[in-house]
């Protein structure tokens, strides 16, 4: 599929995977909302690597937890560049919490981890999905987890919520057919800001695959970017970017 003059959306795209993804889609000629919560200097740096590639792009601060921010995010877009073509749901948040401290896990963390992950892709993909149903074509892809199929990861509200991300990638593809294809792009350990200090983990996750290595933002943007240039008979599923960890 040609990407040229297409609108993207992507989520938590100031740093890692969401700013691979977007610059990807900038190279390939569509025109791109960088979305942040918090970090506004990586996503002005992004915004202005988004325009030296060619592409329009624009700036957009919302939290995806929250559904008014994330209709005026929208909104935005659509004002700008009439439509929203392409959204990919990546932003996420997480706290590193043994399974085995249950008491660790309060209700502030449990509610922000499910806010950002599951609700976040739910508010995202509804406000989008409503312009694509509109235009008669979409592609949504949605950063899942293979902590949401394997009941691992950092914590145990972060695997329920991926694994919420699955249910709603396969739901919302039912929901949309069948003009708009929904996705999702389930990694493993991924080397980015996420995992920055945690060598041991990554070391301990890399031994565990095929490849020796976790993988790389970039992996996971080849993968995402596949689904929505070359996928036209795809949706409801969940690619799984792990080095063969889970096969």
């Amino acid at each position: 599929m040609e990407l040229k003059g297409k609108v993207a959306l992507v989520t938590g795209s100031a740093t890692g995977m969401g700013r691979e993804i977007l610059l990807s889609l900038a190279k390939a000629g569509a025109h791109v909302i960088v979305n942040y919560s918090r970090s506004e200097d990586e996503a002005r740096q992004t915004l202005e690597e988004a325009r030296s590639l060619g592409a329009k792009a624009l700036l957009a601060k919302a939290n995806v937890a929250v559904e008014s921010e994330v209709l005026a995010m929208v909104g935005q877009a659509e004002r700008e560049f009439g439509r929203v073509d392409i959204l990919v749901n990546n932003a996420g948040t997480t706290v590193f919490v043994p399974f085995s401290d249950l008491d660790a896990l309060t209700d502030e963390i449990w509610y922000r981890i499910l806010g950002v992950n599951m609700m976040g892709t739910f508010y995202c993909s509804r406000a989008a999905g409503k312009l694509m149903l509109a235009n008669r074509f979409g592609r949504i892809v949605n950063m899942a987890s293979v902590a949401g199929i394997t009941g691992m990861g950092s914590s145990m509200p972060y695997s329920v919520s991926k694994a919420g991300v699955i249910s709603l990638t396969k739901t919302f593809a039912r929901a949309l057919a069948p003009h708009v294809t929904v996705n999702a792009v389930a990694p493993g350990v991924v080397d980015t800001r996420w995992t920055a200090g945690k060598d041991a983990f990554k070391a301990a996750a890399a031994e565990r695959n095929l490849f020796g290595r976790v993988a790389t933002a970039q992996d996971v943007a080849e993968v995402a970017m596949s689904l929505i240039t070359n996928s036209t008979f795809v949706t409801g599923q969940v690619v799984i970017v792990d080095g063969g960890l889970t096969m």
